[in-house]
């Protein structure tokens, strides 16, 4: 039984999603971030660092795992699914998880803090991210012509890299015109599992699709944290 800690971020659908996949049995323990909870000593203690994602598994005598990309090789290797064990398609894996975890994620992170969150519109800084995070998407688009998955067949780099490119919107960058882009994406969205672990710890799908009062509430909650 593995404990899940977790929000609903892009981070921590990778984990929920990743447990879906694989099928293993997963208790949820919400984190509220807006009310600080990764910040309390109980969490610490799990996470020194005080991000979500987090796991317990208790099948290996309570062991913590923290950081979304270590719960995932960490989960991959205990089933011995989604992540080869032949070296060059580990390898491509590999690369494609640690091009999310080094480009996609904190580049989408940072144009969501100046586009949605930040108290002022600073339009070089937006622009910036919003720029880099296009760019990324297109090395993924070109990547994606060649290759119906981002390594030889599904893996950790596919869910990883598209708990965050579904969220683009939110980001206000758009990336529905990149063709090879769209139709991967399409591809993760038919895979029942995958869809259920983004709805952990609960479905805020359609308010990150939301424009208006209700996106601008949300991102107001979101400033605080900024703010914080």
């Amino acid at each position: 039984m593995i404990d899940l800690y977790t929000s609903p971020t892009p981070n921590g659908y990778k984990a929920s999603v990743t447990l879906e996949e694989l099928e293993l049995d997963y208790n949820v323990h919400v984190i509220d971030i807006q009310a600080g909870d990764q910040k309390k000593p109980d969490f610490l203690a799990i996470n020194p660092n005080g991000r979500i994602p987090a796991i317990i598994d208790r099948d290996l005598g309570d062991l913590r795992v923290f950081e979304s990309a270590a719960i995932m090789i960490h989960l991959a290797e205990k089933t011995g699914r989604l992540l080869p064990t032949k070296a060059e398609d580990r390898a491509e894996v590999m690369s494609w998880l640690m091009f999310q975890m080094g480009g996609i994620g904190p580049m989408m992170g940072q144009a969501n803090v100046f586009f949605r969150y930040f108290p002022e519109k600073i339009q070089p800084a937006i622009d910036r991210y919003q720029n880099e995070v296009r760019r990324l998407f297109e090395v993924l688009d070109t990547h994606l012509a060649h290759s119906e998955w981002l390594a030889k067949d599904f893996s950790l780099a596919d869910i990883a890299n598209w708990c965050w490119t579904r969220t683009a919107s939110w980001s206000g960058v758009e990336n529905r015109d990149l063709e090879h882009l769209q139709r991967w994406q399409d591809a993760m969205e038919a895979r029942p599992k995958s869809v259920a672990g983004t709805k952990v710890p609960f479905d805020i799908t359609e308010l990150l699709k939301a424009e208006g009062k209700d996106a601008e509430q949300f991102a107001k909650e979101a400033e605080k944290l900024v703010q914080k």
